[in-house]
């Protein structure tokens, strides 16, 4: 009888067998298949992190960030200007609305409608079977609200800033 622990005792398409049951993707650095301990590990974001690759929601919530900040600079200083430019208070308003709903969220709206459906896949969350929605996250909906005129007009208020001093 063939003892299944030594090599030396396969033959040559015993060994090629066992060698295409490796997967390429289960080699670690060293070339050495990767233990069924460190297959079956679950991976969590910290083991992410401390990788140095940062999940697709953490990227993506990111981006989001990103083009919200880029968003209030440029509203922000077009406010400015225009404050500048118009002195007059009803007139200032009728222009700065007008601004607001012309103001392009396209690229912004659709990374928020992207981390709405997927983030909940992509982190994994459990479902509320009362509510039958996925859990919230320390009391709060992981869902974000898409922008518009009215987020424009809650963080620069249709009011000319006083001229600097």
């Amino acid at each position: 009888m063939v003892s299944s622990e030594d090599p030396e005792q396969h033959t040559p398409v015993e060994r090629h067998v066992k060698r295409s049951f490796e997967d390429e993707a289960l080699i670690d650095q060293t070339g050495q298949p990767l233990t069924r301990r460190q297959r079956q590990t679950r991976r969590t974001v910290e083991q992410y992190i401390r990788a140095g690759v940062a999940p697709a929601y953490m990227r993506r919530l990111k981006n989001i960030d990103r083009e919200l900040e880029r968003h209030r600079r440029k509203l922000g200083r077009l406010h400015r200007s225009l404050s500048e430019e118009i002195r007059d208070a009803r007139a200032f308003a009728e222009q700065w609305r007008a601004r607001a709903h012309e103001w392009n969220f396209d690229e912004v709206n659709e990374l928020i409608r992207q981390h709405n459906e997927w983030y909940p896949i992509e982190r994994n969350l459990p479902i509320d079977p009362r509510t039958r929605d996925y859990v919230k996250i320390r009391g709060r909906s992981y869902r974000r609200t898409e922008i518009g005129p009215d987020w424009v007009l809650e963080h620069f208020p249709p009011v000319p800033q006083p001229p600097p001093e």
